[in-house]
């Protein structure tokens, strides 16, 4: 073989190598936000015209409430069982469309959660459906019986509380503790304000600063949530 056929043979192979690395780089661009792939899972079918875009996939025109029937139909059929759902579909509304629905699945041997979101943008006139993959988080119920009344302390130097006798406030709160995830740790990260929910048989302290996650402990353990308004709102505590 003479030196023109190997020099051609080398440009067909780098040629050969780079429209591989190029074909890589697309496919990783394409999914990059994506924390699971449907088309890498036999059991987690793509509705027919859905195209991934990065962190999700999206389809042209208002098809959410197809979308919604088509893994309602057959994800069960693929071993995966219902867990929760929120739709727009009780909402007679059509501007309320864009709220579309949100899925969540549990299968055995997978490990973690299936939750699948979909919402129509009427100015773009797409429908974007998210595919995710979570851990599933485990909520001990600290609470079991609403007293009469609560006392909130809003520092741990404080000797008069808050009174709290709103039954259907204490029935929130309790909801909220209730449903905060199960913090593993021993240690609790540092935070700027130290109050207590005293719910008479079970005195709970709550750890909390401007916008980050709130840590409540008590002799059950400890647990953690998001800083929703509605715990500062329904505890009188300052955000």
């Amino acid at each position: 073989m003479n030196k023109s056929k190997f020099l051609l043979l080398g440009i067909v192979v780098i040629l050969i190598l780079l429209g591989w690395f190029a074909y890589q780089k697309a496919t990783d661009d394409t999914y990059e936000g994506m924390s699971i792939i449907p088309e890498q899972h036999k059991d987690i079918p793509l509705f027919d015209g859905l195209k991934p875009s990065r962190s999700h996939y999206e389809i042209k025109g208002n098809r959410w409430e197809d979308i919604y029937h088509f893994y309602m139909n057959e994800l069960p059929k693929l071993g995966w069982e219902f867990e929760h759902e929120q739709t727009a579909l009780d909402d007679d509304n059509y501007e309320n469309d864009w709220s579309g629905f949100y899925l969540l699945w549990r299968k055995d041997g997978f490990i973690g959660e299936l939750r699948i979101s979909a919402s129509y943008n009427h100015y773009d006139e797409i429908t974007k459906v998210i595919f995710d993959k979570t851990p599933i988080y485990k909520s001990t119920s600290w609470i079991e019986e609403i007293p009469d009344s609560i006392c909130i302390y809003e520092t741990l130097k404080d000797e008069k509380c808050f009174e709290v006798n709103d039954q259907s406030k204490i029935k929130q709160i309790k909801y909220l503790i209730n449903n905060a995830t199960d913090w593993a740790k021993e240690e609790l990260p540092q935070r700027e304000k130290t109050s207590v929910v005293d719910f008479g048989n079970l005195e709970i302290t709550v750890s909390y600063e401007s916008d980050k996650e709130i840590y409540f402990q008590s002799e059950k353990g400890i647990k953690i949530m998001k800083p929703e308004p509605e715990f500062f709102e329904l505890t009188n505590l300052p955000h």
